[in-house]
């Protein structure tokens, strides 16, 4: 595959201590990258420097062969974070529709993700009464509505249930395959390693080790290791 974007020196610090220190990797295209730490590794501030929300203190981001400024990205890159609750009066269908309506030349229509996110029931709800996995699903469907070539996801399979997690994972691959980009950011290490083909794992804002699981568990001779093993491993 090849690359699209790449990401080098980013570093960000606040009052003095670093909370992203020279993170560099690469997205190819058609690509699930996993994001990889624990709570507090840097995942969520590193999706939000990435989108132009949060300013870098240092590094660079290429898209293709050009160096792309914050002010630029919104036409590259769509980010969805977590644990948002917008429209809170509007319902599931204003959204979905608002989307639509948003990105007409879409290849996806709000009809193909009905049944696989579980939607149909909730058109008519407001957003302000779904619940944590109801508002993840319906928020998710509105990202997926987007033409950006690359979707950043904080924490996409974070409220949903074991069906739900996989139904979710049946259909970013299935995105991937049709030739869009995604970086998840991921906490639960089992998601990552069913779905993602590439992983970054980050520590202490620092990468410590990249590539697929094969490729990990070679770099840490871990033949048979979970993406568990592998962290725990290289930190």
């Amino acid at each position: 595959m090849n690359e699209l974007m790449k990401v080098e020196g980013l570093s960000k610090k606040f009052n003095r201590r670093p909370v992203l220190d020279g993170v560099g990797f690469s997205v190819l295209n058609g690509d699930v990258l996993g994001l990889i730490g624990p709570n507090g590794a840097g995942k969520t501030t590193l999706l939000e420097c990435l989108a132009g929300l949060l300013p870098a203190d240092s590094g660079t981001l290429k898209y293709g062969d050009e160096s792309l400024s914050p002010a630029h990205r919104k036409s590259a890159l769509f980010y969805l974070p977590d644990a948002i609750n917008p429209w809170a009066e509007q319902s599931v269908r204003w959204i979905l529709r608002f989307f639509e309506r948003l990105y007409p030349q879409s290849r996806t229509s709000v009809s193909q993700l009905l049944e696989p996110l579980r939607l149909t029931e909730l058109m008519n709800s407001r957003i302000g009464t779904l619940s944590k996995g109801e508002r993840k699903r319906t928020l998710l469907a509105a990202s997926l509505l987007t033409t950006q070539p690359l979707l950043l996801l904080d924490e996409p399979f974070d409220g949903l249930d074991l069906r739900q997690t996989r139904d979710v994972m049946t259909l970013l691959r299935a995105h991937a395959s049709a030739g869009r980009s995604l970086l998840l950011s991921i906490h639960q290490l089992v998601d990552a390693g069913r779905v993602c083909d590439r992983l970054v794992l980050l520590s202490a804002g620092k990468v410590v080790g990249q590539g697929s699981i094969s490729e990990l568990r070679r770099e840490v001779d871990l033949p048979e290791g979970g993406v568990e093993e592998i962290f725990l491993a290289l930190t």
